[in-house]
């Protein structure tokens, strides 16, 4: 798959930084770089070609600007659409929402068993992401839990045949996921020294596959920040 280059990205505006020019008719969305939820509609941006239409805007969730919650988003979290002049929030609404309102490929196929699994995929993508965070926290190997949750995910993706995702073809459900795997796998290398692939071909291929699609190529940082940043944030030596 061609690539192409790397987008110039802004850098992350901080509690000193003025507001852009909010509500200008310019669709901003707003995120922070090493934020996997954020990460989720950064990458159906880039995968329906909206970069000329969606700019990113960086927020430091270190040290949030005060008119971001009091003017664009009272929720005060990333990511969030500033369009046609609303602001929507949470993640997944985000990724369907661009999906339905935005020119480009759709994220979703017509196949109407893809799109039940589809809703099913995504409903479980909290209690995946929950079994691994609780795991990171504890100590030892990992959770029966967590190992029963990439189970399922192995699983999942040896549904349909046709590609190497989880409807066959990169789709909003590979994009609702692939932020978490990205840091799971990264973490429990590094810190329970297990690899998450191992034993599952399923999953291992779409870790190989999922890193030439250009869209979440674009939005990946550095491994060893991401391991060091979580280290800190659980307190792991």
């Amino acid at each position: 798959m061609r690539s192409s280059p790397k987008e110039d990205l802004p850098p992350p505006l901080t509690s000193a930084s003025e507001p852009p020019p909010l509500f200008d008719g310019t669709t901003r969305l707003y995120l922070a770089y090493h934020c996997p939820y954020a990460q989720r509609a950064w990458i159906a941006r880039n995968c329906k070609g909206l970069q000329d239409k969606i700019k990113v805007v960086a927020i430091d969730l270190a040290d949030r600007p005060a008119w971001y919650k009091e003017k664009v988003y009272p929720e005060n979290k990333v990511p969030a659409l500033e369009h046609n002049n609303q602001v929507k929030g949470e993640s997944l609404d985000l990724v369907k929402y661009i999906d339905s309102n935005f020119d480009g490929p759709a994220l979703l196929p017509d196949d109407s068993a893809k799109k039940q699994f589809a809703e099913e995929l995504l409903a479980f993508s909290d209690g995946f992401n929950s079994a691994f965070f609780s795991c990171l926290r504890s100590k030892g190997d990992v959770s029966d839990e967590a190992a029963a949750a990439v189970d399922k995910i192995e699983a999942a993706l040896g549904k349909f045949s046709d590609g190497p995702f989880f409807l066959g073809q990169f789709s909003l459900v590979d994009m609702a996921y692939v932020p978490f795997i990205e840091r799971f796998q990264i973490f429990y290398s590094g810190i329970k020294k297990d690899d998450l692939a191992k034993g599952r071909p399923n999953l291992h291929k779409f870790i190989e596959e999922v890193n030439k699609v250009d869209a979440y190529t674009q939005t990946k940082l550095d491994p060893q920040f991401l391991l060091d940043q979580m280290k800190e944030k659980f307190g792991i030596a």
